[in-house]
């Protein structure tokens, strides 16, 4: 890997590479500014030009050509027909020696001009605001969405000790290892069982800082963007810092295992007491329910042991970008059957390894074996998602409800039964699971409603509710803001038909029916409004109502909501500055520009902006005031 990284270096170019070997004209004479010139005829210039021209196109096929042995390589694995572990050994040093100096100039000069266009538009939402007078004045923390922090080897087993601090998670060695050893990266990522932890032998650690969260691999960025731009108003490690975190593991371990909370709480009350000034959380995703456990942990006796004031004396806002407060319905194919491909909170590059390298059933132990993941299963039940014949969310001209979840053309047999709700899948899942997944979800999560003040009251002392915002409330902090931004207009999975899996070498009961595609159903899916991965609401519910009733928001924290319509641009593969996708909003403009005014003590000022329909569906959702 460290041979790519040199090819990397050496051809694209960086602040330390070496200047090309290529010999320079001797200077005639100098111009009026003080240069040397160098008189070249008109014959020779178009000679300079043809062989300039030449060695652009040797470049491109140079390079081309490396690139498709080592693609061709890669998928040759699956079939014998080439060693890729000698691929691996090959010295890319020796192949960069025969290529021409000046060749290797000419693409650092073409690269040189391409990132320094997509380093001014990256900062330009910053350098708008720093123009209008907006400085950096919170200290900012962010946190993560799940799967989106790459995990690394510490290990010093023998079985671990080649892996010593590689990324098994969220880099190109991830994709090595599954494609060289398989059950070695299985053992590696997979936690223990029974107890939720690492197995024997094995030590996989967040990556730590901002390397940890900003690309899940070179060129796929995740908060790239938003450090970018929050650099540019005048962040850097001193006020601002990424609470990255073991995705797989359920929040109660990773106090138990990473002391994350514990740390969490020390990085906010050093920024404050460092800075003067309140901090602002970020969080995306399941980094949402991350953050809210937290808040419940921190000021619990026995746990955070800050008291009921801590929030409001050290937290100046929240901002929760696409938080999955009340799931994704998508997370549930992932932990029953396996289907990956639009059904897992995964990037292409993550759903493409998994999908070519594991089988279904291998696919399904994986995501059952890390607790953390299955947070995301949805919260609220039938009174959020819907009834046999209802859901909140129905369209007037939908012929088949959203409330049945999960639907079976063919309901004959137990494996098969009659179409169910999401409370009801819930415990179809559970009964067609193995024990050590049943005890690990039910004593780690609940996911219920509290339809009282005093049973909210009571869910505060049981950490099991505390990643679910219908049984527990927000902090008893007044001056709190929170600040809910997310997509909305892109088709997200709302429910699924599946069929008996009848393949002898399955090891599934069920499967999504693939085959299945007619009214609103596509390929066994009904597909819903949402940002693509989290439904509209999970995503809004709780930021349009849940959170302004008094049972749930006693104290009368500040809630605004700001809505951002889907309008990719069809050029871009990540949606361009106004995709409201779910992880892609992370780079759209109008967000970056927001986070950055609240981060500068200009929140006061951001409005709300509501385009889809979430209040009319949230006063439809069977959960009422006191």
């Amino acid at each position: 890997m460290s041979s790519l990284h040199t090819l990397r270096r050496r051809v694209l170019g960086d602040s330390s590479s070496e200047p090309s070997r290529a010999s320079s004209p001797n200077p005639a004479f100098k111009d009026k500014h003080g240069e040397h010139v160098t008189l070249v005829s008109t014959s020779k210039l178009k000679q300079l030009s043809s062989k300039r021209s030449k060695r652009r196109q040797w470049l491109v096929f140079g390079l081309g050509g490396l690139f498709g042995v080592l693609i061709a390589a890669f998928f040759a694995q699956q079939h014998d027909v080439i060693n890729l572990e000698g691929l691996m050994d090959v010295n890319i040093d020796s192949l960069l020696d025969v290529i021409p100096a000046g060749i290797v100039k000419d693409a650092k000069d073409i690269t040189r001009h391409e990132r320094e266009t997509v380093n001014y538009d990256s900062f330009a939402v910053g350098l708008h605001l720093q123009s209008q007078g907006v400085k950096a004045r919170h200290p900012v923390i962010m946190i993560p969405g799940v799967i989106s922090t790459g995990l690394e080897s510490w290990g010093t087993e023998e079985v671990s000790r080649q892996y010593f601090r590689k990324r098994l998670w969220g880099s190109w060695s991830m994709m090595r290892a599954l494609v060289l050893d398989k059950a070695s990266w299985k053992r590696h990522i997979m936690l223990d069982k029974l107890t939720g932890l690492d197995p024997p032998g094995i030590k996989l650690r967040a990556a730590q800082g901002f390397d940890a969260a900003d690309f899940f691999i070179t060129g796929y960025w995740i908060w790239s963007h938003i450090l970018e731009n929050l650099g540019a108003l005048g962040y850097d490690p001193s006020n601002a810092f990424t609470a990255a975190y073991d995705w797989r593991l359920s929040c109660g371990k990773l106090e138990l295992r990473d002391h994350y909370f514990t740390r969490l709480k020390a990085h906010i009350e050093t920024g404050f007491r460092t800075s003067g000034e309140k901090v602002v959380l970020i969080s995306h995703s399941m980094g949402s329910q991350v953050l809210f456990y937290f808040l419940h942990w921190v000021e619990a006796e026995g746990y955070g042991d800050g008291g009921p004031d801590w929030v409001d004396t050290f937290v100046d806002s929240w901002i929760n970008i696409s938080g999955s407060m009340l799931g994704a319905l998508k997370g549930y194919p992932a932990v029953l059957s396996g289907e990956m491909k639009d059904t897992a909170h995964l990037n292409a590059f993550a759903v493409y390894g998994l999908e070519r390298f594991l089988a279904k059933h291998e696919r399904v132990e994986l995501f059952r074996s890390m607790p953390g993941a299955s947070s995301m299963l949805p919260i609220g039940g039938n009174a959020v998602w819907g009834n046999k014949t209802f859901a909140p969310d129905d369209s007037k001209n939908q012929t088949v409800s959203y409330g049945t979840f999960i639907n079976f053309k063919e309901s004959n047999s137990t494996q098969s039964p009659a179409n169910l709700t999401v409370e009801e899948s819930h415990s179809y899942l559970m009964n067609n699971s193995d024990t050590w997944y049943q005890e690990q979800i039910q004593s780690t999560y609940s996911y219920g409603v509290a339809h009282s003040r005093a049973e909210v009251e009571r869910n505060g002392k049981d950490p099991r509710k505390w990643m679910n915002p219908l049984e527990t409330r927000l902090p008893l902090a007044p001056r709190l803001k929170v600040y809910c931004f997310y997509g909305v207009g892109k088709p997200t999975e709302r429910s699924y038909w599946y069929r008996e899996d009848r393949d002898p070498t399955s090891k599934l009961n069920v499967t999504i029916d693939t085959a299945l595609s007619y009214g609103e159903i596509d390929r066994g899916v009904v597909m819903g409004e949402g940002d693509g991965t989290v439904p509209l609401l999970s995503n809004g519910y709780m930021c349009a109502k849940g959170w302004r009733m008094n049972r749930y928001n006693p104290a009368g924290v500040t809630i605004k909501v700001y809505e951002m319509p889907h309008e990719p641009d069809r050029f871009s593969p990540r949606g361009g500055p106004n995709t409201g996708d779910h992880v892609d909003i992370l780079g759209r403009a109008s967000l970056n520009d927001l986070i950055l005014r609240v981060a500068g003590g200009k929140g006061n000022h951001v409005e709300e902006n509501y385009v889809s329909n979430i209040r009319e569906y949230s006063e439809k959702v069977k959960i009422y005031d006191d």
